[in-house]
This record gives structure tokens, C-alpha cells and sequence, in this order.
């Protein structure tokens, strides 16, 4: 299997959407298309993209930050982005990808100041958080993770940008504000570092 098609399968399957059910005047989120022409019940339809999306952007953000309740701060700060924009984002389907540029956006951010979480650990909170992580991955798709958190910060946010949300180059640019023949670099790049690590030899 290509190192594209390993990476998308990895990705998926990582991130995969926790199924919901519709809360009665819950706003209905579309899939593949615009949402129906309605007044838009901000808070329902921010409430419905949590369920839907919050565990998986949790999952997101720790492919670039530690700290568990980092991650968690940075998805709260999101979807508080997500309301105020609520209203300018006409196609709602496009409401979960927004949330992700900006979980990616944000942890660039955590990242380059070296910030911790504003809330304390609580006992055994890291032993807590690693079993809410466990989920079934097969052994090849936990390597392309592992593999992918060693690639700088930059062609992570690339490669998840185009192989997770596939997006195209120039949208890739207007989502992380650099060129769009940097993107090119750090996509081949990070394909080919990707790719270094794992067919590297195990060692001894």
C-alpha cells in the first residue's frame, strides 16, 4: 500500500466521528452540501458539531500537543471561535473542516509560546487520559501515527490538511498563511520522510 493511502487510512481511522443522534430543534449539520436554508440556532447548531466533532478534534490536537488537557483547551477555544463565526459560514458543511483549521492553527500557536494547560492535572489524570485514547487501531495504522508525530511540525500540517481534510495546495496555504509552493515542500518532504520511517529498519 502506497504511503499516501496508509496515511489517509491511519488518519480516518483515528479520527473517526463519534455517531450522534439529532436533538429535537437541533439544527440539522449537512454532509456533502449546503444545510437547508434556515434561521440558524447558534448555540444548537454548536452543540450538535460538538458531539459530532469534539472527540475526534481532541484526537487532532494530540498529534501536536502532549498534554492531554492542552488538546482539550485548545477544542474548547474552537468551537468558541465557531459560534462567533457561526453566522458567516454559509455552507455548513464546512463548519468541521473550519474547526480543524483551527485546532491546527491554535496548537501552532500553544506550541511556538510554550504554553500548558490553564487547568491543573488531577491524580492519575494522564493514566485516565490514556485509556480515553485507546481505540481500535490496527498495528500498521498506530505506526503511521507514531511515524507522523516525528515529522516536523510544519509537514504534519500538511499532510493532515491534505490527506485527512483533502484539501488542495492553495487552500492548504490560505488555511496555515504560507505559499502555496511551500506547501509543495512540505508535502514532499514529510511524504518522504514518512515514507524513511517507516520502512527503516528496526533496530537491534
Amino acid at each position: 500500500m502506497a504511503v499516501t493511502d496508509r496515511l489517509r487510512d491511519a488518519l480516518l481511522a483515528w479520527m473517526r466521528p463519534v455517531p450522534t443522534l439529532a436533538v429535537a430543534g437541533e439544527v440539522p449539520i449537512a454532509v456533502g452540501g449546503a444545510a437547508p436554508a434556515i434561521a440558524l440556532d447558534v448555540d444548537a447548531f454548536v452543540a450538535g458539531m460538538f458531539r459530532a466533532e469534539g472527540r475526534s478534534l481532541v484526537r487532532l490536537a494530540r498529534l501536536f500537543v502532549d498534554d492531554r488537557n492542552a488538546a482539550e483547551d485548545l477544542v474548547q477555544e474552537a468551537f468558541i471561535r465557531l459560534a462567533r463565526a457561526a453566522h458567516r459560514i454559509e455552507d455548513r458543511a464546512k463548519a468541521a473542516p473550519y474547526l480543524r483549521s483551527i485546532v491546527l492553527n491554535l496548537a501552532r500557536d500553544h506550541n511556538r509560546r510554550g504554553l500548558v494547560s490553564m487547568r491543573h492535572h488531577l491524580p492519575l489524570d494522564q493514566h485516565r487520559a490514556s485509556i480515553e485514547d485507546e481505540i481500535a487501531l490496527r498495528d500498521d495504522q498506530r505506526q503511521v501515527l507514531e511515524a507522523l508525530r516525528e515529522l516536523p511540525k510544519r509537514q504534519r500540517d500538511c499532510l493532515v490538511l491534505r490527506y485527512y481534510d483533502e484539501l488542495g495546495i492553495d487552500d492548504i496555504a490560505g488555511v496555515l498563511g504560507v505559499s502555496r509552493n511551500s506547501v509543495k515542500t512540505h508535502l514532499t518532504r514529510g511524504l518522504a520522510r514518512l515514507e524513511a520511517l517507516l520502512t527503516a529498519e528496526p533496530e537491534a
